[in-house]
């Protein structure tokens, strides 16, 4: 949390203070180009805002004699302000409930994942090796919260999967319409992310045809797929929740509370 010494106040919102001299790098920079419109823009998530007592003091020297300014007086800093919206029926929510809500929300709307494995290729045997896999946790009207993967042995993933089981699958909130609308960089923590850590083991035969529905609704093109590739299906078995969807921390989620939730559509 940020020190009160600061001069911050978190209201409904998280506000921070950009010195002069970093408002002129935004202002110059190409990848900026769309924050002084949003700025101006009183309808927009993001809004520019200054304490109440620099509109007093600009009153005031508004009002004195133009003799009277001889001395040049520098414009406050600007104070971005990320207004927080509420969701409707959410009021009565716990952050801890929220944030499960949110880990469900991350898995069933996500269509794809940054898989880790402890890799077996020759030069880096042994060392954490990514990538990026479709995923579903079900058809889109039937999230499970479980997900799967439609693989082959030919990938490396799988390879190291075949040898140590044992993987991490971080879902990113950076693909969705949230943090693409509100220019927000993934790494931020507004822009939330989850990694999910278990076994990742085949589908057993009863369960085949729901990972298949899970797969193919959500990924037609997967259906045109080369057949010579062996496909089949995986799915990973949770045994640890991180989660970080906001400022002051992250969150570790129980197994049951996560299953138990139903995903929140914000």
């Amino acid at each position: 949390m940020l020190s009160p010494a600061w001069g911050y106040v978190i209201v409904n919102s998280v506000s921070w203070s950009v010195t002069n001299e970093v408002e002129e790098e935004l202002d110059s920079s190409s990848n900026e180009e769309a924050l002084p419109a949003l700025l101006e823009d009183t309808t927009s998530i993001w809004k520019q805002s200054y304490p109440a007592s620099v509109y007093k003091e600009d009153g005031e020297m508004r009002s004195r004699p133009v003799a009277g300014r001889s001395k040049q007086i520098s414009s406050p800093s600007r104070m971005f302000s990320y207004r927080r919206e509420s969701v409707k029926g959410t009021d009565s929510i716990t952050p801890q409930e929220q944030a499960i809500r949110t880990a469900r929300f991350l898995t069933h709307y996500n269509s794809w994942g940054f898989l880790a494995t402890e890799s077996t290729q020759e030069k880096i045997q042994g060392v954490p090796f990514g990538n990026c896999l479709l995923v579903s946790d079900g058809p889109i009207n039937n999230s499970t919260g479980i997900p799967f993967f439609y693989v082959t042995s030919k990938d490396n993933t799988v390879t190291d999967l075949m040898k140590n089981s044992v993987a991490s699958l971080t879902l990113p909130e950076a693909e969705g319409e949230f943090c693409r609308k509100n220019i927000i960089d993934p790494e931020d923590p507004r822009c939330a992310r989850l990694t999910l850590t278990g076994q990742m083991v085949m589908v057993p035969p009863e369960e085949v045809e729901f990972a298949k529905q899970a797969m193919f609704s959500r990924h037609p093109v997967m259906r045109k797929w080369p057949r010579n590739y062996e496909w089949f299906f995986m799915k990973m078995n949770i045994e640890h929740i991180w989660l970080q969807n906001w400022y002051g921390g992250v969150s570790t989620i129980a197994v049951e509370e996560y299953f138990k939730a139903v995903p929140s559509k914000e």
